[in-house]
């Protein structure tokens, strides 16, 4: 009797690409087996039905042992990774059972901003000027150096925790008192990176092994924080700039020993060129691999199971459209409504492709300054850059809503229910509306 082939998913994203890991598994005759600490807090793979296990993934050895059970029961054909703190853990279980996998070390330096930061420069990468501070002296005598405006950032994490541009002494002094005064949840000891801030517009380069498949765009809401506003894939880039960009991206990979399976990097074009802001070892959360599917025919996921796996991917572009996504930001905080419209109408309109809404009505709305204030989106794709944004505005016009501020009285306990659970999320595609 022939045994099912699984496929290993060592935690998943808070967002989404989870979702796409385990459908595009499905697809190509696997069965996806989720491990987690905690496999309650993915609301959004129960629907999937997806096998759950429970146990320590901060433990190499409870993993090892676990996949090693599994295998008496399951061939294993591999094991990717969708969430960027356990890359590096997948790196290590791929090498113990001989599976295809990334460089867990070339991952771990990766992770750590500064270590990065070192091995870009080292390399002739143009990347901001930076500093590494452990204590309010050092980030003041750091932000003195560079200058001001300054980002004060982490140097471990993703989704923009932690992260904030400091335009002048008040809102450094501000961002270092939450950082460093038990505000912000550490993982170890607390190390900072006090960062120049290059200006200019921000682009993506999503790439696969050592091939960029495509460079994109984004804008972000109002400073001091970096919220996703909108995506847009391809960049309008003009001249020799996507050159530039892909040439600076690949050099970025060289110096960090990577190359292997999914790479997103970010970049901002200042007036010396591209200067890259970060590399993330991993596969860019949702909605960007739906644009890039949209726009250019390549589906990230299932290419890179293919080669986790061990099969022959294809990366070949198949048509060039432009996509975008329209994320829903709240500007205050509060108990939201949906109002004047629903999501099925945002769905319906012709050229959308996906409606996500995160949460209720009726939730409370605490913006943290980073991913998690995004409530939803809107993606949309056309043949051009100007349809698909009239496509997203019909589309966010149907869709309204409302905040009432919290009373005055028990504020403090309303506020705290956003970080109880995650909340329910609501999605739509144009498949279940019935357009295409």
């Amino acid at each position: 009797m022939t045994r099912k082939r699984a496929l290993i998913l060592v935690e998943s994203d808070a967002m989404g690409t989870g979702v796409l890991y385990v459908q595009a598994a499905r697809s190509l005759g696997l069965h996806p087996i989720l491990l987690s600490a905690d496999p309650t807090q993915y609301h959004h793979l129960a629907a999937e039905g997806i096998e759950t296990i429970r146990v320590d993934t901060d433990n190499l050895d409870a993993l090892i042992h676990e996949c090693s059970r599994l295998r008496a029961t399951y061939d294993i054909a591999g094991i990717p990774g969708a969430r960027e703190s356990f890359y590096a853990t997948v790196g290590k279980l791929c090498q113990y059972f001989d599976l295809p996998g990334p460089n867990p070390t070339s991952i771990q330096r990766c992770c750590d901003k500064f270590a990065q930061r070192r091995l870009l420069a080292a390399a002739g990468v143009p990347i901001p000027a930076f500093r590494l501070a452990a204590s309010a002296s050092e980030i003041e005598s750091s932000a003195a150096e560079i200058g001001l405006p300054v980002i004060l950032k982490p140097a471990e994490g993703s989704g923009s925790r932690g992260v904030r541009l400091c335009r002048d002494v008040d809102e450094l002094d501000e961002h270092m008192t939450y950082l460093l005064g038990g505000k912000h949840i550490w993982r170890s000891s607390p190390r900072i990176l006090i960062e120049e801030f290059a200006q200019g517009p921000h682009y993506t380069a999503e790439i696969m092994g050592n091939e960029v498949i495509g460079i994109g765009t984004a804008d972000f809401g109002p400073p001091p924080h970096f919220v996703y506003y909108q995506f847009a894939y391809p960049a309008p880039l003009a001249g020799d700039a996507y050159r530039r960009i892909a040439d600076v991206s690949l050099s970025s990979l060289r110096a960090l020993g990577l190359g292997w399976g999914p790479t997103a990097i970010e970049l901002r074009w200042t007036k010396h060129g591209p200067v890259v802001i970060e590399v993330n070892p991993r596969l860019s959360g949702t909605p960007t691999p739906q644009l890039v599917q949209l726009a250019y025919g390549v589906d990230l996921v299932t290419e890179h199971i293919k080669l986790v796996i061990g099969d022959e991917w294809n990366l070949r572009r198949k048509h060039s459209h432009t996509a975008a996504a329209q994320f829903l930001i709240a500007d205050s905080d509060g108990i939201l409504d949906w109002t004047g419209g629903d999501s099925q109408a945002a769905a319906a309109v012709s050229g959308v492709a996906e409606v996500k809404l995160y949460v209720e009505s009726k939730w409370p709305v605490v913006r943290k300054g980073d991913y998690r204030d995004c409530i939803g989106y809107i993606v949309a794709a056309s043949p051009s850059l100007a349809g698909t944004e009239a496509i997203l505005q019909r589309a966010v016009g149907s869709i309204g809503w409302s905040i009432t501020p919290f009373p005055t009285i028990g504020e403090e306990e309303q506020t705290a229910a956003p970080d109880l659970g995650a909340p329910p999320q609501v999605r739509l595609s144009a498949r279940d509306s019935g357009q295409r």
